[in-house]
């Protein structure tokens, strides 16, 4: 059975050790399939690049727990190997408790728990950690220890000999090397496509798995789930599940029309996305096409909807406002109907103004009334109850979403609130729904129009997939657009 790969706090080797172990699994060449609890897209990245196949994220909070356990056994049976790679600390969830925790997964899904812990400073007091780490949640299987940090056979002897005091086995460690070094930002790591040595890495962690880790344990921890793994209904496809469970009906689709086709911005300033959300639109046969802002492109010809990711727009402010063909098509496809799916960074393009970290305003869609600078950050789940019947959302519903950010919106420039008094700041009256989250007050927040959804708000669309079907719906009922010379 597949293992869950956990630890006492963030920072301590969780995604070192689940890339060690899956390079080493490729070099060998054998396939595995990645796990990320949680909502996360950095680290899955990394995971995806390095295991070859998409990485899945396992998150009951947003997506359900049935969702889960189809998903889990469905994917990691396709592979030879499998491997969870946990979230923040081992019983780090939502608020104080244990829901949306590692801990909570493992429960639910019957997987062991390997536990990495950060040891270069410690010495007898990791068996302290440990056994509170092993004792603190009754019934669940701690199957041993990876120490990271750990530099010289005498270290690694002292800590072994602790270890064994509480009979823990030590499943290897992870010594200090350059290749474990993963530069970081203001959200996390570094994408995984701005690693330019990213292949000399997999060769370097495989090596280092290979001499420091006990594969002969580690390794029959990484088997996929049984065939008994799983609800009844197991055996179906949780994409085509997924869309068969939605409460919107699915629009009719003419057979001999083209398929819908999708705008969807991919490029270093917009990636954040789960796999999930393609293959949902694909499976109710919509057609995605790429669309780089960044390299300043037109929207694509004959495209029907526009759907803008998160990302690190911050980062790339001069270049977008510097992409002005791509910003006069997001405002010819506002103007011409067609829906615009924007989230967190994709919120940030449609607004007037985004300003850098050098306090340098640059000039984006103009779409939205405001603009952004660096804030407080905004972590955590959020409950979002619709305000208005809305493009993608009814009232009603109860949506479960995940807001992670440092830039804060300020209110629309008194010119662009006069030329555009639909579009004033959203209140308690205009706001697309109201979020609450454990210990953050309640607030209005987001945009709805009859063709627009921006919010901060991230969501796996595997919890909420009316979404797909409604922006199928209304990406159908959009006049495709013309190629740029011939619009008028």
């Amino acid at each position: 059975m597949a293992c869950l790969i956990a630890a006492p706090c963030s920072g301590s080797g969780k995604t070192l050790l689940s890339l060690c172990l899956t390079a080493l699994v490729r070099q060998r060449g054998e396939t595995i399939q990645t796990f990320k609890v949680g909502p996360d897209y950095l680290d899955p990245q990394l995971l995806t690049l390095a295991s070859g196949r998409p990485c899945r994220n396992l998150d009951g909070l947003l997506c359900g727990i049935d969702w889960v356990k189809r998903s889990f056994p469905w994917w990691g049976r396709q592979a030879d190997h499998c491997l969870v790679e946990g979230v923040m600390g081992l019983f780090d969830g939502r608020g104080p408790g244990l829901e949306g925790s590692s801990a909570e997964l493992a429960r639910q899904l019957d997987l062991p728990v390997v536990l990495v812990v950060e040891a270069s400073r410690q010495a007898g007091s990791v068996a302290a950690l440990v056994s509170g780490f092993r004792d603190h949640l009754p019934g669940l299987d701690v199957a041993g220890v990876v120490l990271n940090g750990v530099s010289t056979e005498r270290h690694r002897a002292l800590l072994s000999e602790a270890l064994a005091g509480i009979a823990m086995p030590l499943l290897g460690v992870l010594p200090r090397h350059p290749s474990l070094n993963l530069p970081s930002r203001h959200l996390g790591l570094l994408p995984a496509h701005e690693l330019e040595d990213f292949e000399s890495r997999l060769e370097a962690w495989a090596s280092l798995a290979e001499r420091h880790l006990d594969l002969g344990r580690l390794l029959p921890l990484l088997e996929p789930p049984p065939p008994s793994a799983g609800p009844l209904g197991q055996s179906q496809d949780p994409i085509r599940w997924c869309l068969e469970q939605a409460t919107t009906p699915q629009p009719q689709v003419n057979a001999d029309a083209p398929p819908v086709r999708l705008a969807i911005a991919s490029d270093a300033a917009f990636h954040f996305r789960y796999p999930e959300a393609s293959e949902l639109l694909a499976g109710l046969g919509m057609a995605l096409m790429p669309w780089q802002p960044l390299a300043d492109e037109p929207l694509p010809a004959g495209c029907q909807g526009v759907i803008l990711p998160g990302g690190f727009p911050e980062l790339h402010a001069a270049d977008l406002a510097a992409s002005g063909r791509s910003l006069a098509e997001l405002r010819r496809a506002a103007a011409a109907g067609l829906p615009i799916y924007a989230e967190c960074g994709g919120l940030l393009l449609l607004g007037e103004h985004l300003v850098d970290d050098n306090g340098v305003a640059h000039a984006m869609a103009g779409l939205l009334p405001f603009s952004a600078r660096r804030g407080v950050l905004q972590l955590g789940y959020r409950q979002a109850k619709p305000l208005l019947d809305g493009l993608l959302v009814r009232q009603g519903e109860i949506l479960c979403g995940h807001e992670f950010h440092r830039w804060e919106l300020q209110p629309a420039s008194l010119t662009h609130r006069q030329e555009h008094p639909g579009f004033g700041q959203p209140d308690a009256e205009q706001a697309l729904w109201q979020l609450e989250g454990w210990g953050w007050p309640q607030r209005p927040e987001g945009w709805s129009r009859p063709n627009l959804h921006a919010s901060w708000l991230h969501l796996h669309w595997s919890g909420c997939a009316q979404i797909c079907h409604r922006l199928g719906a209304a990406a159908a009922g959009a006049q495709p657009l013309p190629p740029v010379h011939a619009a008028t």
